[in-house]
């Protein structure tokens, strides 16, 4: 928010300079962010003097062109080459000299000696839009006889300087979106720190109504979107225009005049915090403004010629017939006010901020006045700045107001009511400021103290401030302005000894995985909680009537929690891809929502919500790629396999702890599950459906893994380290070629291999797997080797035997093996 130091003095006394309001705002909680001395027109029409045309003569070269010859009051004269169709000797001119910089919005250009045309020129005549000073560029600029030549142009036209006060305003802060609004706390700072100071802004006294001859009706259909509507019209306005000190004070703040009806809707909201919106009386048809939503499908061109189509939620002003803007957030192109323009009809209204912020990032439109009525403004400030809009309106156009101001509130906006004890404030703050200094911030800070006693005060909040709706809130205002410098840092130190808990071990192994991925070529990735709905419309492991939805969500992209992390890891996929990365690794640690109905219970709302942490995987393209050692080599599920054991190997899960099945979850097309004895599902793992990856726009496999961390972890919680010698005595292997049905899966051989014997075995691992025509139909091969190893003695033939053949009949038995 720029602040101009000379308005801010229009409304509050003081003898601060720039610099101390700057520290003083930010005392208060308004950050100053920068301050600049400025002028009112950019570049502060340095390099510019008033020059006379000495002579004027036709350009040999051209047919518009002339080579004037130019007294700048110095003794050698400059020779311009001008294009302007009304140069002629003996002109008084404004003249850019050489290294005089102008300005076209932020471009900047330096006048340079050049040649035009093969003639030389040293400067530049200059017309009215050229150097700031107005929108004419019919001709050049000349000035009256009595001009001196050699003035500075800054000092021809009386410009001054003043600073810009460059404030940060919080989202909290709408009521500090104006020169008032920050000149209120100012104001509450000079009377606290003993200035003598007084607040004021003009009175309505001039405001009067002059005739009836345009009568306007309003009727609010959505009086939940637009809580307050009111309007006046103005007839018999000449725009044109605006006056000099208007003009300055946009200038200075950074707002291009437009004309003087448009740049009075602008100063009253840089003045006030109240936006407005000004009509053409014509261009609303049977006299009749109707705010309503409802307006879907409906075509609309804004004021900058960009076509929009309303929502059912997008709230409009409309007349009779048609749309005539995008309440709050922008104005209709042929509603606005242009030269032809006589008769004009002011708005001034209070809309819900809710409405107004989800309409302006449907339609990707940010404007001051959305900017403002998101964030809210002050309901009971719309009728005075209305007034004070329609008495500009009369002093710089000439208008007549023609009908009473038509104010529709319905429902009026209460001012909160709250308590505040003087204890309350005093533990709150950590130091005693005394009771009377409490009642006079709250004055200063316009906080009406409707009675008091020994204990507190029963005091009332302006509405425009809605960010004080708690006691915690008054006592942080009263704060902010009291300082919070001058509460001293006790000299006794108070603290809590805090011990290392499980929270602590789960980081600790989340750093030693993600060092482990980072150093196997893995890139960590971060992705946004919030995601597409979208994306669970079809999955039945991850159904949509389990999202956590979002109550007003930015926009369709970020409407619900993420149950998976997958997505988000596609979503890098596919930009790394477009970018020709093709090759990728990455992880993510994060939290994963879900929302069970079942579990919902009115006593405790949050019991139907669960938030996990999981440990996300993805790898894509080539695992070898342009290695004179190897050829290419594409990645596999194999290798991703490889990861996941090694992670759960490097945390110290228990061997033979997990046991592996085929995945039944629809976002693989093929994959294992990795579960306890108990059922719960610790790892997922497999080759991302075809389907996602063509929604993804990936066009390669892509391998996928989610480990749930928090199921992980809480299973090695309490895994101790242990420590044995290196084994005295030799292990044995031993080789099985087994006959199976083509549904058995090597983990179930595995489990009963474990099962069968608990101490010696060792390890199983698949070596091998056939399935041809020279096998009974239905039928596979497994090659099988164990492990067995006695850490106490060497194990002879008799027991190993003993094993292999327990092991082979309880195969048979459970799993109908045979041997080859």
């Amino acid at each position: 928010m720029n602040i101009s130091y000379k308005w801010l003095k229009e409304y509050v006394d003081f003898d601060l300079t720039a610099d101390e309001v700057s520290k003083a705002l930010t005392s208060t909680g308004l950050e100053v962010g920068g301050l600049e001395e400025v002028q009112t027109i950019k570049g502060g029409l340095k390099g510019l003097y008033v020059g006379q045309v000495l002579t004027c003569e036709p350009h040999p070269n051209s047919d518009h062109m002339h080579i004037c010859t130019v007294d700048l009051g110095r003794e050698e004269k400059s020779q311009i080459v001008c294009g302007a169709p009304n140069v002629a000797a003996g002109q008084k001119v404004i003249v850019a000299d050489l290294g005089c910089k102008l300005y076209d919005g932020d471009k900047e250009f330096v006048i340079k000696k050049s040649k035009l045309r093969g003639v030389e020129s040293c400067g530049m005549i200059c017309a009215e839009d050229e150097i700031g000073i107005g929108n004419d560029h019919a001709g050049i600029i000349v000035l009256p006889e009595d001009a001196v030549v050699g003035t500075p142009a800054a000092e021809y036209y009386n410009l001054e300087s003043d600073w810009l006060i460059e404030v940060d305003i919080t989202a909290n802060r709408a009521d500090a979106l104006s020169h008032y609004g920050v000149a209120r706390d100012l104001y509450a700072w000079l009377v606290q720190n003993g200035y003598k100071t007084s607040l004021h802004r003009p009175s309505c006294d001039e405001f009067s109504v002059d005739n009836n001859d345009l009568q306007v009706e309003v009727e609010i259909q959505n009086t939940e979107a637009c809580r307050r509507y009111a309007c006046v019209s103005v007839t018999g306005c000449e725009v044109k225009e605006s006056p000099e000190w208007l003009k300055n004070k946009l200038n200075i703040i950074g707002l291009r005049p437009i004309n003087n009806i448009v740049d009075i809707t602008n100063y009253i909201m840089m003045a006030y915090g109240q936006p407005l919106h000004c009509f053409d009386a014509d261009m609303i048809t049977g006299n009749k403004i109707i705010v309503k939503d409802q307006n879907d499908g409906k075509k609309f061109v804004t004021l900058d010629g960009e076509e929009h189509t309303l929502g059912e939620h997008d709230l409009a002003i409309c007349n009779t017939d048609e749309p005539m803007c995008i309440a709050g957030v922008f104005g209709g192109k042929g509603s606005g006010t242009y030269e032809n323009t006589k008769n004009v009809v002011l708005e001034s209204a209070y809309f819900h901020p809710t409405w107004i912020r989800k309409s302006a990032r449907r339609h990707g439109l940010s404007t001051d006045a959305s900017f403002r009525f998101e964030r809210g403004i002050d309901p009971n400030g719309t009728i005075y700045a209305l007034k004070q809009a329609a008495i500009l309106c009369k002093q710089l156009a000439g208008g007549k107001v023609s009908m009473e101001i038509k104010d529709v509130y319905p429902n009026p906006i209460e001012n909160p009511t709250m308590r505040l004890d003087f204890k309350y404030v005093d533990n709150l703050i950590g130091k005693k400021i005394g009771n009377d200094t409490i009642k006079s911030i709250l004055n200063t800070l316009e906080i009406e103290i409707n009675s008091e006693d020994a204990e507190g005060v029963n005091i009332t909040v302006p509405a425009y401030r809605v960010d004080v709706q708690r006691p915690c809130d008054v006592v942080e205002d009263i704060l902010r302005i009291y300082g919070y410098n001058n509460v001293e840092i006790p000299t006794q130190l108070k603290s809590t000894l805090t011990v290392k808990d499980f929270e602590d071990q789960r980081h600790k192994l989340m750093n030693l995985v993600a060092e482990q991925l980072v150093g196997a070529g893995f890139n960590e990735i971060l992705n946004n909680s919030l995601t597409k709905g979208a994306y669970y419309a079809e999955l039945q492991s991850y159904p949509a009537d389990k999202l956590v939805s979002i109550v007003n969500p930015l926009s369709s992209d970020l409407n619900v929690m993420r149950q998976s992390l997958l997505f988000g890891g596609l979503e890098s996929i596919m930009r790394n891809a477009n970018r020709r990365m093709a090759n990728l690794k990455f992880f993510e640690f994060g939290n994963c929502y879900q929302h069970n109905n079942d579990k919902k219970d009115d006593e405790n709302p949050m019991k139907a919500y669960s938030e996990e942490s999981h440990l996300g995987i993805w790898i894509t393209g080539k695992r070898i790629e342009g290695s004179w050692m190897h050829a290419d080599e594409d990645t596999s599920f194999y290798e991703l396999k490889a990861h996941v054991d090694n992670i759960l190997r490097r945390i110290g899960m228990p061997q033979g702890m997990l046991v592996a099945e085929k995945s039944q979850n629809d976002i693989f097309s093929t994959g294992i599950t990795l579960k306890n004895r108990g059922g719960k599902v610790f790892v997922e793992m497999g080759i991302v459906a075809k389907k996602l990856q063509k929604q993804a726009d990936i066009d390669r496999e892509v391998y996928f893994a989610d480990i749930n961390w928090t199921q992980v972890t809480n299973a090695v919680k309490k895994a101790a380290v242990h420590f044995s010698e290196v084994p005295k005595y030799p292990a044995v292997s031993r080789d099985l070629a087994l006959l199976l049905d083509k549904n058995i899966e090597f983990s179930q051989v595995e489990q009963v291999a474990r099962q069968t014997e608990k101490k010696l075995l060792k390890k199983v691992e698949l070596f091998d797997v056939y399935e041809g025509d020279k096998l009974p139909e239905g039928k596979k091969s497994y090659a099988v080797n164990f492990t067995l190893q006695d850490m106490e003695k060497t194990m002879n033939d008799k027991a190993i035997d003993a094993i292999m053949n327990k092991l082979i009949a309880n195969l048979k038995k459970n799993l109908n093996c045979e041997l080859r």
